[in-house]
């Protein structure tokens, strides 16, 4: 214990990745998660008279030690992983998931909250305080703290096998999109492909001690390949292999690990006294239950899938004048997409790549942010990293104060689950006079550099940078005392707001050209090009939305059974996605097997909440187009009312508060081109 990295004070505060080894974490977490005991133990026991300070503001601040070695752990378990480092992970899963039932399921601390919470209307508490007290005290009632022990136990026992079946269906994905590659020896099967694909496919084999070029299932492999390569069956292939993931015959299948976790969120959710799994998790969100989520995705597939099958018509007339013989199938769809998109708007999204260098884009970023709130970012060589790729800033406010320590990871690895996403190894909150600031990392798989050339991204790539950015800031701005209210600790259908909202100056040309210019001759990204995204950005928007209508209805579908699922689940998953279809059901396919989201994420009955909160993000950057996209006055309320606050207050308060009303589906509607009559 005595030489063990985690359990010592962390040089410079933060996470000592250059001492850590794999050997340490697991003694770490066991003597983190004692220590963590002993603390809620003597607040369970303190014989003094319950009060908000010494049990619910206790609470919140005990496990400081716990929550840093976990957070270590488990984001490079996703960043940086191997199978020692899973098993470790299986290992220690039943541990934590204990350690969080002791808590729920202690009696005498139980009472102490249950007597905070009795008294709250005498108590004088502020509004973050009040908020800090309701949700303590939900996280108990609403997970089966007034149960019978029988009943506790069943709870006990069905969480850890829930722990332990989304690690098992996260390392499956994993093991599935690291495992299959394309290896192509013959140019001809290169037609099609943007130099940059190819450069990267070599760049791939080489990698693999192979002549020739691969294709992976990595976003930035698969995703061009889709789009640009000629040969048809080479994109069924590669389709194929990407959505039958975890789906294949072999012991990497999640089909029942599936069924078994939503079989046990409902026989949990019913423990609870709740009908779903779904109810369970809404009733602390915006929506508040299943009939507002189904109603919310019901009217977005009334305005979408209309023109959703129109323009597969279109594509699909075009794709015949191009002499395509066949019905398009989902391996054609974004290949002949891509060639409408061109013809129409005369853009090929591969031509902006040279303007999106992501030295610069990273550096644009950070001017927005310091045009809007004055933040600066000084690189941090001397902060430990746990890979070469990473870089490390410290990042301040405009009066030079330091707010956060932020990490990014750009590149895919084999280490690394796929997507982007935005982390924090220490949360922000106040604590006796000490104020903690945050660690945020924003995890990426963008397009890597070549040997002949930098990192150049696709604009998808650049928003997506974006997006994950505005999470990085609701993490960074936190202002608030406690950590379980700070930065992303917000309902999950409110989370999305800041980083959707970012994504919006991804088409200002006036927030374009402190960045975007070409990284060999240095001219700014050329107004008929800004003109060409504006204009095809809405292309297409129809079949973006159903798309993610379609995801929102299968999580929405695994998480309303009121009985046991029994059926095949390519049968359950093809009712699910039925209402917004467009394109036959392929046999022998599956997403939900590889929907990481719902099965190892937090995103279960929530994935609605992308939508939902493009509603937010759409209403709310109306006011920066109204006064101007760089408006301090509008970003200081948006930084005050939205990135600040956390979940220090309800969040629809918190939208009117900046916005000045409600949120209206309307804006949404209008900036994708789907109002009734815009169609």
């Amino acid at each position: 214990m005595k030489n063990n990295p985690l359990l010592q004070t962390f040089p410079n505060d933060n996470p000592p990745f250059h001492l850590i080894e794999e050997k340490h974490y697991l003694p770490a977490l066991r003597e983190a998660v004692a220590q963590a005991a002993n603390e809620v133990e003597a607040i369970a026991n303190n014989t003094d008279q319950p009060s908000f300070s010494n049990t619910i503001e206790e609470l919140s601040f005990s496990g400081e030690r716990l929550s840093l070695v976990s957070s270590i752990f488990f984001n490079l378990n996703h960043a940086e992983t191997n199978e020692e480092m899973q098993q470790i992970a299986r290992d220690v899963s039943p541990l934590i998931t204990d350690f969080y039932n002791d808590i729920l399921f202690n009696e005498q601390l139980f009472e102490r909250i249950n007597q905070v919470w009795s008294q709250r209307q005498s108590l004088k508490l502020t509004q973050e305080q009040e908020m800090l007290l309701e949700k303590t005290y939900k996280s108990f009632a609403r997970n089966g703290s007034n149960l019978p022990r029988d009943q506790k136990d069943k709870i006990r026992a069905i969480s850890r096998e829930l722990s332990d079946l989304s690690l098992k269906f996260h390392d499956n994905v994993l093991a599935e999109t690291n495992n299959w590659y394309l290896h192509l020896t013959q140019e001809e099967d290169l037609s099609g492909l943007p130099q940059s694909a190819i450069d990267a496919a070599r760049e791939a084999a080489h990698n693999k001690k192979l002549e020739g070029w691969v294709i992976t299932l990595q976003a930035p492999s698969f995703m061009p390949f889709m789009r640009y390569a000629d040969k048809r069956e080479l994109r069924q292939k590669v389709y194929m292999a990407y959505n039958t993931r975890a789906y294949k015959d072999n012991s990497h299948n999640n089909t029942k690990i599936i069924t078994r976790i939503a079989n046990l969120r409902l026989e949990k959710a019913r423990l609870l006294g709740y009908d779903t799994h779904a109810h369970f998790v809404l009733e602390e969100t915006m929506a508040r239950d299943p009939d507002k989520v189904n109603k919310f995705l019901g009217e977005l597939a009334d305005a979408s899938y209309p023109v959703a099958k129109k323009d597969l018509e279109e594509t699909q007339m075009f794709a015949q004048k191009l002499g395509f013989q066949d019905t398009l199938q989902p391996w054609d769809w974004s290949y002949y997409a891509e060639k409408l998109r061109q013809k129409k708007y005369d853009f090929d999204e591969e031509l902006t790549r040279p303007y999106f260098q992501l030295k610069k884009v990273k550096e644009g970023i950070f001017q927005l942010t310091h045009r809007l709130w004055g933040l600066s970012y000084k690189e941090a060589r001397d902060v430990p990293v746990y890979h070469d790729d990473v870089e490390v800033y410290r990042v301040y406010d405009e009066n030079g104060c330091f707010l956060s320590l932020l990490y990014l990871d750009f590149f895919p690895r084999e280490g690394k689950s796929a997507g982007a996403w935005m982390t924090s190894y220490r949360e922000q909150y106040r604590y006796n006079g000490r104020e903690v600031r945050p660690q945020v990392s924003v995890v990426c798989n963008l397009s890597k550099p070549t040997k002949k050339t930098p990192s150049l991204l696709t604009f998808n790539e650049f928003t997506t940078f974006l997006h994950e950015f505005g999470h990085a800031l609701h993490g960074m701005l936190s202002d608030v005392n406690y950590p379980d209210l700070s930065g992303t600790n917000v309902y999950r259908d409110f989370v999305e707001l800041p980083s959707q909202m970012l994504e919006n100056w991804a088409v200002e040309k006036e927030f374009l050209d402190l960045f975007a210019r070409h990284y060999q001759t240095g001219e700014p990204i050329p107004e008929e090009m800004v003109e060409k995204i504006i204009k095809a950005k809405n292309f297409h928007a129809a079949y973006a939305t159903v798309r993610q209508l379609s995801f929102g209805l299968n999580d929405m579908a695994w998480h309303s059974i009121t009985q046991p699922i029994e059926m095949d689940v390519e049968t359950f998953e093809t009712k699910a996605m039925e209402p917004v279809q467009l394109f036959p059901r392929i046999k022998g396919t599956m997403m939900s097997t590889s929907f990481s989201h719902i099965f190892a994420g937090g995103y279960a009955a929530g994935y609605y909440g992308y939508k939902w909160a493009e509603v937010l993000d759409a209403d709310a950057y109306r006011a920066f187009k109204e006064k101007g996209i760089f408006n301090r006055e509008t970003a200081s309320s948006f930084r005050k009312y939205i990135l600040e606050k956390g979940g220090s207050e309800p969040p629809m308060a918190l939208f009117i508060k900046f916005r000045g009303k409600e949120p209206s589906i309307d804006a949404l509607l209008e900036r994708d081109g789907l109002r009734q009559e815009d169609k």
